[in-house]
């Protein structure tokens, strides 16, 4: 039986929740062909042990989601509108109010439930033990003024993500991991450049549907998807798309994003667990609203982050094998260039890393074995021979890449961290890619680096806490 088609066992019905997004649009598949409404599914795996379909439609009304071959009605999300204006990083080059014309309908899942499909197209369902993992990150077109940056995203060679999309769904993936910022295209495409002419831009549904929805449905098709919240769906970004689509969990007024006097709600939320089977969970982290400096006291983000590590070291517990997914690294490092053309190398976060760090000196619960991110726009491993989780950084699937090198050995001494001691380091700078993970036992995953056409660069043994590659750095043409 296909994938898509499995039966969800009684005890993987209490995972968290599960949410199936449909959204219309016209470009992505011909209805005259197809004798049906145009539509690109996924499934978002969340909270609560509750799954939620969700589908976002151009109809004046919710369709009907057939549940174990019989129709179901839908309640509404959210309605169609354009949102008021609302300060924004963009800002004060180009600015608009973000047009959602579009309606958001929902139905929870029932328990035993074996297919799930809307107007004759079977979604897929996720299996109690994962054994196949695709992780992407930092997938949109960057255009953004205020940094000079108007990447070509017509052309297929500098912005990649729909063929990416396409080799990584041939790998026949259990779940997809994306670790966030999924949005890039924040201000109009320069005038006279060819590379992203025509380029929707903003915050509202056709800037995510040019770098989301549209480049990405293979993807989104093949596997439940795990969505991790970026910088670029904070409030004063794409939130309110984050909000309306992505987040499993359910809308509720003043968590939107809408009212900035709300932004204190809007861009935080709690972590939660997925279990993968075989007494491993994913836990998802939102940390969209760090900046790459301390915290200083009395700051909200310190309020916020404290309660998020907390719970994140309870949700720890109720596993044997840990994986952390978040958007900013913690035990990563990064490269920068001055003007005199010297590189240095920049450690993990350091807004999570001085409140985590002031709970625990380790920085993060000793139960946690992985931590996944992205923000970093290259792909990069870390492992360490003190008790700190091995890192993956996987920022490097269409967003313009970060090119300042990285050696291929770190100088002695260097650490992402306070008292995190690095026994092994790999990375690949300037290329686009994808990562898997398949499970080999009960604490080790075999980790693979793959190019855009699907071709294998690099390979990882996670055993544990700790990680080598075969590869210190990849060097690709």
């Amino acid at each position: 039986m296909p994938t898509a088609l499995r039966a969800i066992p009684r005890y993987f019905l209490f995972l968290p929740a599960l949410a199936i997004s449909l959204f219309g649009c016209a470009s992505l598949h011909n209805t005259a062909m197809e004798g049906q409404s145009p539509a690109t599914a996924f499934v978002v795996l969340g909270e609560m042990g509750t799954p939620v379909a969700r589908v976002v439609t151009a109809a004046p009304t919710c369709p009907k989601i057939k549940i174990n071959g019989m129709d179901n009605a839908m309640n509404v999300r959210v309605n169609p509108q354009t949102l008021p204006l609302r300060p924004t990083r963009s800002a004060p080059f180009d600015t608009k109010p973000s047009a959602f014309p579009l309606l958001v309908c929902e139905k929870f899942i029932p328990p035993h439930t074996d297919s799930i499909s809307v107007d004759g197209r079977a979604l897929p369902l996720p299996v109690a033990q994962v054994n196949r993992i695709v992780v992407i990150g930092d997938t949109g077109c960057r255009i953004k003024k205020a940094d000079n940056a108007a990447q070509p995203c017509n052309d297929t060679r500098q912005y990649p993500f729909a063929a990416l999309a396409t080799a990584a769904a041939k790998w026949k993936p259990d779940l997809v991991i994306h670790v966030g910022d999924f949005l890039y295209r924040e201000t109009a495409c320069p005038e006279g450049n060819a590379g992203c002419a025509g380029s929707p831009w903003g915050y509202g549904w056709d800037a995510w549907n040019a770098d989301l929805f549209s480049p990405g449905r293979d993807l989104l098709e093949a596997a439940p998807w795990i969505m991790v919240r970026g910088n670029h769906e904070s409030c004063t970004s794409a939130g309110q798309g984050w909000w309306r689509f992505m987040d499993p969990r359910p809308l509720v007024p003043g968590r939107d994003c809408v009212m900035p006097s709300n932004d204190n709600n809007g861009d935080f939320s709690d972590p939660y667990a997925v279990p993968i089977g075989d007494d491993q969970q994913i836990i998802v982290l939102d940390t969209a609203s760090t900046p790459s400096t301390a915290i200083q006291p009395g700051d909200i983000r310190e309020v916020k982050y404290a309660d998020m590590y907390r719970k994140f070291d309870a949700l720890s517990k109720q596993a044997g094998y840990n994986i952390g997914v978040n958007h900013h690294p913690i035990l990563g490092f990064a490269a920068k260039k001055d003007a005199q053309g010297q590189i240095s190398l920049l450690p993990g976060n350091g807004g999570l890393q001085s409140v985590f760090g002031a709970i625990n000196p380790t920085l993060l619960p000793s139960s946690v074995n992985v931590m996944i991110s992205g923000h970093v726009h290259l792909w990069e491993q870390v492992s360490f021979s003190s008790q700190h989780p091995t890192q993956f950084i996987v920022g490097f699937s269409g967003t313009s890449e970060d090119i300042v090198p990285l050696p291929a050995t770190l100088p002695s001494g260097l650490t992402p961290a306070p008292d995190a001691v690095v026994e092994h380091f790999s990375s690949w700078v300037d290329g686009f890619g994808f990562m898997t993970m398949e499970r080999t036992g009960a604490n080790q995953w075999d980790v693979k680096v793959w190019s855009v056409s699907g071709r294998q660069v690099n390979q990882c043994r996670i055993d544990g806490k700790k990680s080598v590659c075969v590869s210190a750095q990849v060097k690709e043409p």
